[in-house]
């Protein structure tokens, strides 16, 4: 299935849109370019969790926890894998606890990069620019 959007605002609602799929235990990889509306649809995604706090890219911390406050999800956990060098880098931040837990939801930027590590249960989303449109491939 593949979404079309022309705007940011747009990105942003198929993330809150996403987020009702949601039920915990989740692991989205996001795969695109720089600029391919990868952060966007996270804010979207977190809106929709119902966090009210400003989500920004986790690039230089690699991974932020934001509570969600829903009976089955109890957090969102944001990791950006663009500044790693090999999957096993994600080892030093404990990756590996949140990817089995069922109480959270884990979303990955950049996923590719650690494709080697991830649970075969990834719902991976391909983010592409063509012609000023975002095209989110799921």
């Amino acid at each position: 299935m593949v979404f079309s959007s022309k705007s940011e605002k747009e990105t942003f609602g198929f993330g809150q849109k996403f987020s009702r799929r949601l039920k915990g235990g989740e692991i989205i990889g996001l795969v695109g370019d720089l600029g391919a509306g990868k952060t966007v649809f996270v804010r979207g995604l977190a809106s929709g969790l119902g966090i009210r706090q400003k989500i920004t890219s986790p690039t230089f911390v690699f991974m932020k926890n934001y509570l969600v406050g829903k009976q089955a999800i109890k957090e969102l956990v944001h990791i950006d894998a663009y500044r790693i060098k090999r999957a096993a880098d994600m080892d030093e931040i404990g990756i590996k606890d949140y990817l089995c837990r069922q109480d959270a939801v884990v979303v990955i930027e950049w996923a590719e990069k650690i494709k080697k590590i991830m649970p075969g249960q990834t719902k991976f989303l391909f983010f592409n620019i063509k012609n000023n449109h975002r095209l989110i491939k799921f």
